[in-house]
């Protein structure tokens, strides 16, 4: 009985020092977690004011991480969204449609943005861009005029212009270390494209349109896309620098192994273009090699642009990736 007594009293004292060891460790796990919360909290804090030179050579001076944000185009948006930043966002531009998120914000309008509505959201920073220079100037400058901050961010011309845009924008909104992932993911992601493409064997010649006939226009020389085929290991069949029109005649002159397809803004584009007059004769509409790729992806300089470099790469080369 003696014994049994004693078994059952070491049973019980074992239960108390459980529930002791519980209660410890839960105080302790929300004790390191409220420190950690702090510590975020002192780091985004010491990281303001903050005084950044924007694409005009403005020194925009940012005394806190803000609260309210306008973005004026598609890639500052994305960017913005990658960062975390939904709640903050009050107003974006017309056509932002990624994140979907994108699409239940406040819209401020397109390269004909509305300023008095911008004003009514009192955002603590907008984030304009270099390429609304020119037609968006007295704009911004009435944003200016009411006290806001405006940020003009560069149009990034290369990856790693693009790598710096995010970046940028992450110490611009307290969220640097959010800003160093994403750049680390993209370069991881274009360092794979990269691996898998400098195993193939035969250069092939590309054609990219971006619109349709009758002004068919094509990046050259000193293009972002340009950039991309010099990466993968293709060749641009346009030699023009810049932007060029290529009438339908000089593209089946230089025949191309591949057609790239960079808008979406026409029907059943990709059997448009196999049925002009005089393509069934190119090797890139023998070989069904006429391929629609995403121009957002391409075309907004932020975390997807390694995505559009890895969808290039696969429409061009698809055998490096096993299809």
């Amino acid at each position: 009985m003696k014994k049994m007594w004693q078994l059952w009293l070491t049973a019980i004292l074992a239960a108390f020092l459980l529930a002791a060891c519980g209660t410890d460790n839960a105080e302790k796990d929300n004790k390191t977690g409220t420190e950690n919360t702090q510590k975020e909290n002192q780091t985004a804090e010491a990281a303001f004011p903050i005084t950044l030179t924007d694409a005009v050579g403005n020194d925009i001076t940012i005394e806190k991480a803000p609260e309210t944000i306008v973005s004026m185009i598609p890639s500052n948006t994305e960017i913005l969204f990658a960062l975390g930043l939904n709640d903050e966002i009050v107003g974006v531009n017309d056509w932002d449609d990624y994140p979907e998120e994108a699409l239940e914000k406040e819209k401020i309008g397109g390269m004909e943005f509305n300023v008095e509505k911008i004003i009514s959201m009192t955002p603590d920073i907008v984030f304009a861009h270099e390429s609304m220079l020119g037609t968006g100037d007295a704009g911004l400058e009435q944003l200016r005029d009411a006290g806001i901050n405006v940020f003009v961010v560069k149009n990034a011309a290369d990856f790693d212009q693009t790598y710096e845009t995010i970046q940028t924008i992450g110490k611009a909104t307290g969220k640097t270390e959010e800003a160093a992932t994403i750049v680390e993911d993209m370069k991881a992601k274009v360092e794979e494209v990269l691996a898998k493409t400098a195993k193939v064997e035969k250069e092939k010649r590309v054609f990219i349109e971006t619109s349709d006939a009758p002004e068919i226009y094509a990046p050259g020389k000193n293009t972002f896309m340009q950039e991309i085929l010099d990466m993968i290991g293709a060749e641009n069949v346009v030699t023009e620098d810049g932007w060029a029109l290529i009438s339908p005649e000089e593209i089946v002159k230089q025949n191309p192994d591949v057609i790239l397809v960079m808008y979406s803004y026409v029907p059943d584009i990709v059997e448009s273009v196999k049925n002009r007059d005089g393509f069934s004769d190119i090797i890139a509409v023998k070989e069904d090699a006429v391929i629609q790729v995403d121009e957002n992806l391409t075309s907004r300089t932020g975390p997807r642009l390694a995505q559009g470099l890895e969808e290039v790469a696969k429409a061009i080369y698809p055998e490096a990736f096993g299809e």
